[in-house]
């Protein structure tokens, strides 16, 4: 949500008419985004991964709610949302400030804190959340151990509890568990307006030194009636695509043989996606079956002919490593 409504705002306005004290994190303004929604933040030690996911009935949610950083934390910022609660909060916890102190710190200098919904979770799984009296109901949050749920301008005050109760009964990765927490609120009532946007965020707990590998996850659905099973498809496909990349350095290690099963798994896990077939078909005939792999280039030149084109270029550059005659029966595959 990156507009407000202006029917509400002004029914907030004189309520939010007043000076800001000097060292207040963000005055508030006509422009902070009403991002009333469910979400959780959490960490799994065991994996070494934390993350936040939130949906909401206004368009593109992810740019405002959650809030991500290996080596500082995680956090969501919703309700009337105070958007400096983000970079100031992640800002606070890469210092070394614990959770609580920086909710504590956040909210404090903030007088319209009351509005606000907060929560944060620090890299050795220290959980805080606030939510604010003035809360549009149905509001509240659980936190539990390494996790916090929150909720506010809900159809009922069952949510939260929901998306508690499916976090500490899922298994798997967090990615896929933060999702399911959500898919429980949306199936306990979820935001009394419905649903529109969605977004989940995973990165690693701890720092590299390689920060473009330490986000895992980072996936929005910005307009959408299906906000939650678009996303999960979205998960599906990002996973598939995990596959694709281990794939790929398979590749350049030369270990065909690995290539081949990570172009396998990612076929089945998105079959009708003709990257996927594409590639399972190219590590098949490197790695010597050149009959198994003639089906699947004919289902991809079905698709488009410059697939085919695409395959005669890749022999130059040692992709596809295949004899003249083998080439010829990949490129007559129909």
């Amino acid at each position: 949500m990156l507009r407000q409504s202006p029917c509400l705002f002004f029914l907030l306005l004189p309520a939010l008419c007043f000076s800001r004290p000097a060292g207040s994190w963000q005055e508030v303004s006509p422009d902070e985004p009403l991002a009333h929604t469910y979400s959780i933040v959490a960490i799994d030690q065991e994996s070494g991964e934390m993350g936040v996911a939130v949906q909401s009935h206004w368009f593109s949610v992810g740019p405002v709610v959650p809030w991500a950083k290996s080596g500082a934390g995680v956090i969501a910022t919703q309700s009337l949302v105070n958007l400096s609660y983000g970079p100031n909060g992640l800002e606070l916890l890469a210092e070394g400030k614990a959770a609580s102190q920086v909710v504590a710190e956040l909210t404090s200098a903030d007088e319209a804190s009351g509005y606000r919904q907060l929560a944060v979770i620090d890299t050795k799984g220290g959980v805080a959340t606030w939510t604010g009296d003035s809360c549009i109901p149905e509001a509240g949050h659980i936190t539990g151990e390494h996790y916090s749920v929150q909720a506010n301008m809900m159809l009922n005050a069952t949510v939260w509890g929901a998306m508690s109760a499916s976090f500490e009964s899922s298994e798997g990765p967090l990615a896929e568990r933060l999702l399911s927490a959500l898919e429980a609120a949306e199936n306990a009532g979820g935001d009394i307006r419905g649903r529109q946007s969605a977004a989940i965020v995973v990165v690693r707990i701890d720092a590299t030194d390689e920060p473009w590998n330490d986000k895992l996850v980072d996936l929005r659905v910005e307009d959408s009636e299906e906000p939650l099973p678009e996303l999960r498809r979205l998960l599906t496909v990002h996973r598939a695509y995990e596959h694709m990349n281990e794939g790929d350095l398979a590749i350049e290690r030369g270990d065909d043989d690995l290539a081949l099963k990570e172009y396998a798994l990612a076929e089945q896990m998105n079959p009708d996606n003709p990257e996927m077939t594409f590639w399972h078909a190219v590590s098949l005939a490197n790695v010597g079956r050149v009959e198994g792999s003639l089906p699947l280039f004919a289902k991809v030149f079905r698709a488009s002919e410059n697939w085919r084109e695409l395959t005669r270029r890749l022999p130059a550059v040692n992709l596809l490593v295949v004899k003249d005659e083998e080439l010829r029966r990949i490129l007559d595959a129909d």
